[in-house]
């Protein structure tokens, strides 16, 4: 990365670090550091999870002083929808962070630059590095910028609950998420579907509705209240 890209990202980012190797190590993937023989320490993924908890924490902030008619379950559902890896690609492609990212030759050539889980971990670790070099305003204050006018898009409308609790459970690897029909009942134009979810074979919420889908949606509704409460 040159100093032209250095100076261009930051003026992105509305922050001048004081240590701009910090901004070099949050884009610094680890087939990077490995090709050049560095110790992993060196790429940006311990500056990664750093940047998931100030990122979850400032979200969470956010919603908590921005939106104070909602219920924690609905609190819960907007922060997993705001810092889903499909939220941060997007951001990481308003900032057009794959064009800075340090990926090695094979990254490179496999598409690296546009992987939107490679430029959404990018967008965490530069957050982390931004505390580090200059404490939590600045990181608040970029957090902010791009948060609130997502939090207010009308595309949350808390309606698929199904991906909100997907993605609140891949949190910890491993974990399976499964839907049961386990009833129906009236006549055909006027059906009643029962749904159970489990969180690896435990059931986690039911719900019922008059499609197999709607009951499915309810399940996982029932499911992220009670895992929120």
């Amino acid at each position: 990365m040159n100093e032209q890209q250095l100076t261009e990202l930051q003026e992105k980012l509305n922050y001048i670090f004081n240590d701009p190797n910090l901004l070099i190590k949050s884009l610094t993937h680890s087939s990077y550091a490995n090709e050049k023989m560095k110790s992993s320490s060196e790429s940006n993924e311990r500056l990664e999870f750093l940047g998931d908890s100030l990122l979850g924490m400032t979200v969470a902030l956010l919603i908590y002083n921005n939106k104070p008619n909602l219920t924690e379950g609905k609190m819960t559902k907007l922060r997993a929808e705001l810092i889903c890896e499909r939220s941060l690609a997007t951001i990481a492609l308003e900032l057009n962070l794959g064009s800075y990212l340090l990926l090695s030759r094979g990254e490179e050539n496999g598409g690296g630059r546009n992987r939107p889980s490679m430029i959404a971990d990018a967008f965490e670790a530069v957050l982390a590095a931004v505390y580090l070099d200059g404490g939590y305003k600045p990181v608040e204050r970029l957090i902010s910028a791009f948060f609130v006018p997502l939090m207010n898009s009308p595309i949350h409308s808390y309606s698929d609950y199904k991906t909100v609790l997907q993605e609140l459970v891949q949190v910890k690897p491993g974990q399976t998420l499964v839907y049961d029909k386990t009833g129906e009942y009236g006549p055909d134009h006027n059906k009643l579907f029962t749904v159970e979810v489990k969180l690896n074979g435990k059931t986690v919420g039911t719900g019922s509705g008059k499609s197999k889908k709607s009951a499915e949606q309810e399940a996982a509704k029932t499911a992220i209240e009670l895992m929120s409460s």
